[in-house]
């Protein structure tokens, strides 16, 4: 008898064999079953997220173990990182759908400012380009340092007519939905361009323009169009 536990990104497997096995044969038996049921979850994954997912083994309790390696009465766990694909995602997407600007703007960081300007940031804090993901996080959020990333979102560039951050926040979520839920927003950022810009002559310009209480246009200065990340 096999008993199976499938629960999010993970397999749980324990099995019970008749007795008439040797524990060699109950071994090598649960290590055989363990396989198919990984190779399984792997084809689903990799349905889903369009790519293969990284995932690691745990043999009674030994991170890394060889599935051969069991015991008779042991426990075999798979776990899969389905989360980084899914921020990697997010990634090339608002890079593929990012406006370019024009060929031959000397101005500096340009042609292509805008998008070289998406950052992560989780749980509040900004990640390296290239830095691993932390284990485990509440949230992560993408935004652009460039202050006109909200006339770009309101559909200023012919090249992104219909905006960046909303329209990949609903190509994700239709893809990934079942491992985060993901959506757009407007965030405040303190990093970047976009703080430089909110105390520049030109941020006090509009911030004096807009009115109102002086901690709301501080905020409103500083927000930004942000594709939010939460895993489930």
């Amino acid at each position: 008898m096999a008993r199976t536990r499938i629960q999010g990104a993970s397999v749980s497997l324990e099995v019970a064999f008749p007795e008439i096995f040797s524990a060699a044969e109950r071994s090598k038996a649960f290590a055989e079953y363990a396989r198919e049921q990984i190779g399984h979850a792997n084809q689903v994954n990799a349905a889903v997220l369009g790519r293969p997912a990284p995932y690691a083994t745990i043999v009674d309790g030994r991170r890394g173990g060889s599935l051969d390696s069991v015991r008779p009465d042991g426990q075999i766990v798979a776990e899969w990182d389905l989360i980084s694909p899914t921020i990697e995602y997010v990634r090339e997407q608002l890079i593929k759908h990012s406006p370019v600007g024009r060929a031959g703007d000397r101005r500096p960081g340009h042609p292509g400012l805008y998008r070289s300007s998406h950052v992560l940031i989780i749980d509040g804090r900004p990640q390296e380009d290239g830095a691993p993901l932390p284990p485990l996080f509440e949230e992560a959020v993408f935004a652009s340092t460039v202050p006109y990333a909200r006339k770009i979102e309101n559909g200023l560039s012919s090249q992104a007519p219909d905006g960046v951050y909303e329209a990949v926040a609903m190509l994700a979520q239709r893809r990934f939905g079942n491992v985060a839920r993901i959506g757009f927003s407007w965030r405040s950022l303190l990093i970047g361009g976009i703080d430089e810009w909110a105390r520049s002559p030109g941020g006090r310009r509009q911030k004096a323009r807009r009115g109102g209480r002086p901690g709301l246009a501080e905020d409103w200065l500083r927000r930004q169009p942000s594709v939010v990340v939460r895993p489930r």
